[in-house]
């Protein structure tokens, strides 16, 4: 049994995260100690714990300490079950996390699978359900995957109750690739969704985000929703580029102006066009994974996060891959064989 203390590194829950992929994918049990030791509210939160509960019932594992605010817990699967699934995280907790967790899995699976995730579609620490469609599922296609996502419902902080649902078919082998230039734009764009808040928000966002991106209307885009959504506002900002798509998101919160909510989200983007490199941080930290199950890759990012080393060395007590970053000028090259 593979031993884990969720306390190194960034100490957060992509440790858990990683682990349940990787059992499930290589048969390995783990026992994992300090779960978030990082975090203000260390162990197992809702969206983790069904995390846990959905790899248990894809891989009929065995599980101790699967309860909420557990710091240790025990994991042992004994294969990967394709089908339909359905869970639900009872809170604004994060379905997209959980929906990582399940897919790369789920590429290994017997058969096809549908997956319904309902709980927050949109927060602020975690990749928006528009970043799984646009950015991490088109790497998984260039890799040889078919999984798609619908987003039925939004779901905002601290309502919850979004709805979004998985299309997973079996993959046994991902493909090797190379991210290593994100090549000529081809569109940019940015959305901004508001429910259950004035369109006026919306609309203020947009106006920043056209002014420092030299913008015009027809790229500037309000998305309003049913107010039975919200209450809730989320700015999106589309990059698509002949190699890569990425997604930048900033989040509407009680007493920050609008305008600095765009200003945040286009700092973001700037620096990554600046960097020259094709993937920003997030989608750097996502794609390892895949990336590792394939056997190797390469790719260049604008930031390597403590949320990556992390990542690259759990990935390591799972796989025989290692991973190594290095910088050149303004980007990262990161090397997985």
């Amino acid at each position: 049994m593979i031993e884990l203390d969720g306390a190194l590194g960034e100490g957060g829950g992509q440790i858990l995260r990683t682990s349940l992929s990787l059992s499930m994918i290589t048969g390995q049990p783990f026992r994992i100690i300090n779960i978030r030791a990082g975090r203000a509210k260390p162990g197992l939160l809702r969206q983790h714990l069904v995390a846990v509960q959905s790899a248990a019932a894809v891989s009929g594992a065995q599980v101790t300490g699967a309860e909420l605010g557990s710091t240790t817990l025990e994991f042992i699967p004994s294969g990967i079950y394709g089908g339909t699934y359905q869970f639900a995280i009872g809170s604004a907790g994060s379905c997209t996390l959980v929906l990582q967790t399940l897919i790369p899995a789920l590429l290994y699976a017997d058969k096809p699978s549908t997956i319904k995730i309902t709980g927050g579609t949109h927060n602020d620490m975690a990749p928006p359900a528009q970043f799984l469609q646009k950015a991490y599922g088109r790497v998984l296609q260039q890799m040889g995957a078919d999984v798609s996502f619908e987003l039925k419902r939004y779901g905002f902080v601290p309502a919850g109750g979004g709805e979004i649902i998985a299309q997973v078919q079996p993959c046994k082998q991902l493909k090797k690739i190379d991210l290593l230039e994100r090549g000529e734009r081809t569109k940019g764009y940015a959305e901004s969704f508001v429910a259950g808040v004035p369109v006026d928000v919306a609309k203020r966002e947009l106006e920043c985000v056209g002014a420092g991106m030299g913008w015009t209307a027809d790229q500037l885009l309000v998305r309003g929703l049913s107010n039975d959504q919200g209450p809730g506002n989320v700015l999106l900002i589309t990059l698509e580029h002949e190699q890569v798509t990425e997604v930048f998101c900033g989040f509407g919160e009680k007493a920050v102006k609008a305008e600095n909510v765009a200003k945040r989200t286009v700092q973001e983007l700037r620096e990554y066009v600046a960097s020259g490199a094709a993937l920003g941080e997030h989608l750097a930290d996502q794609v390892m994974l895949p990336f590792a199950l394939a056997g190797g890759g390469s790719f260049t990012c604008s930031v390597v996060s403590q949320h990556a080393k992390t990542n690259a060395d759990v990935i390591a007590r799972f796989l025989p891959v290692q991973t190594k970053f290095h910088s050149e000028g303004k980007r990262f090259f990161c090397t997985l064989k």
